[in-house]
């Protein structure tokens, strides 16, 4: 069964280099809209399900063993097993406990994307687990779930979009500025949590308000 925090609802982007757009189904599933015909997307954007588990499981392991540099392959061990256990094992209770929700996107049978959102303040949301999957990467699929996102905190009335990344996610930091994230802060963090390595690694915060 669906969380209950998961909604359905209508919501169409701009399809990025495309003449159509990108439509929202009730399912929360997105199809290419091109002079007037619905047409089979590439991308597919809908609500994790218990039938994803293993493959976002498998995604995010790879994604961060291939972000570790080669003197903190022992420190990005210690932090997958940690935020599997806190966070990526149990996606529906920490993303319900926290008011927001997760996503997967889908390209045939294969998840390539992830994304989620937890509640950071009355006004804000907080984006999470951003992740492409390596063979899929420089398609636009980031652009694709981030405009999601910030769609989805407009529905929720939320006025906030916050998010962090690390000084070794180059490629997220320029996706972000490039957005019209506002860089707020940064910080060289050294704990380990289900959300940062630590281990000196310089941090971004950003945020961009929401019309």
């Amino acid at each position: 069964m669906t969380p209950n925090w998961f909604h359905r609802s209508a919501i169409a982007v701009r399809a990025p280099g495309s003449g159509g757009s990108l439509q929202m189904n009730s399912w929360n599933t997105v199809t290419l809209v091109n002079r007037d015909r619905l047409v089979a997307a590439r991308v597919i954007i809908r609500p994790f399900g218990d039938q994803d588990a293993a493959q976002v499981r498998a995604l995010f392991i790879a994604v961060n063993r291939l972000l570790s540099p080669p003197d903190l392959r022992d420190a990005f061990e210690a932090y997958i097993e940690r935020a599997l256990v806190e966070e990526i094992d149990r996606i529906p209770a920490y993303y319900g406990e926290r008011d927001g929700g997760f996503w997967v996107a889908f390209s045939g049978h294969k998840v390539v994307g992830t994304f989620g959102l937890e509640r950071a303040s009355d006004d804000a949301m907080e984006l999470r687990r951003m992740y492409v999957h390596p063979s899929a990467r420089r398609q636009g699929i980031a652009r694709q779930m981030l405009q999601w996102a910030e769609d989805e905190c407009r529905r929720r009335n939320v006025t906030r979009l916050d998010l962090s990344t690390a000084e070794i996610q180059q490629a997220a930091f320029a996706l972000y500025r490039n957005a019209g994230y506002r860089l707020v802060r940064e910080e060289t963090l050294e704990a380990l949590s289900n959300k940062t390595v630590g281990s000196g690694i310089r941090r971004y915060y950003l945020e961009k308000m929401l019309q």
